[in-house]
């Protein structure tokens, strides 16, 4: 049996009625400014230690590595000077015997001095200054050279000849370093 649809009965028509919207609930405006004043406060505390910081270090006087109070006033401290340097023509010697036959050794360095005068100094007494090198270098075996330490040892010695006086009323030179730039041993 087939029976037939109901009819739904539709309602009638009624006023309208306001709507009425639901705001979130308020949370407490006094808990929102009291953390936001909090906040505030310590970063002002914050921002005031950090100056107060910094301001007694520009202040403070630093003392120096001896542990005396520093200078009243601080001198201007110049630029440093460029390096002065000197470079040698090249030297080839004969090695002392070291047990594997005869053995030589050529080499080239740059002398690093003062100033402009210690380069007129030695370039004025130059023949003296390589027979003093020579001799040195003459006499050094290749096993004593040929290591780091050897080259380090060979170059304080080579500051020590060039810096001895040329002469009785001379001075010594001021020679503060010897960078190789050639270094063979054959």
């Amino acid at each position: 049996m087939a029976t037939s649809p109901k009819a739904v009965q539709k309602a009638p028509p009624k006023a309208e009625e306001p709507v009425v919207e639901l705001a979130p609930p308020k949370s407490s405006g006094k808990k929102t400014i009291i953390i936001t004043s909090l906040l505030l406060l310590l970063l002002g505390v914050a921002g005031l230690g950090v100056f107060f910081f910094m301001d007694n270090q520009k202040d403070a006087p630093s003392a120096s590595a001896d542990g005396s109070a520093p200078a009243e006033e601080a001198k201007p401290q110049e630029a440093p000077k460029p390096p002065v340097f000197i470079t040698l023509e090249p030297f080839t010697v004969n090695l002392q015997p070291d047990g594997a036959g005869d053995q030589f050794l050529q080499v080239q360095f740059t002398l690093q001095v003062a100033d402009q005068a210690q380069v007129d100094a030695v370039k004025l007494f130059m023949p003296q200054v390589r027979s003093r090198l020579l001799m040195l270098l003459s006499s050094k075996k290749a096993s004593e050279i040929s290591t780091p330490d050897g080259k380090k040892k060979l170059s304080e010695e080579i500051i020590a000849q060039v810096k001895q006086p040329f002469n009785a009323q001379s001075r010594p030179q001021a020679v503060s370093n010897v960078f190789f730039t050639s270094f063979v041993i054959q």
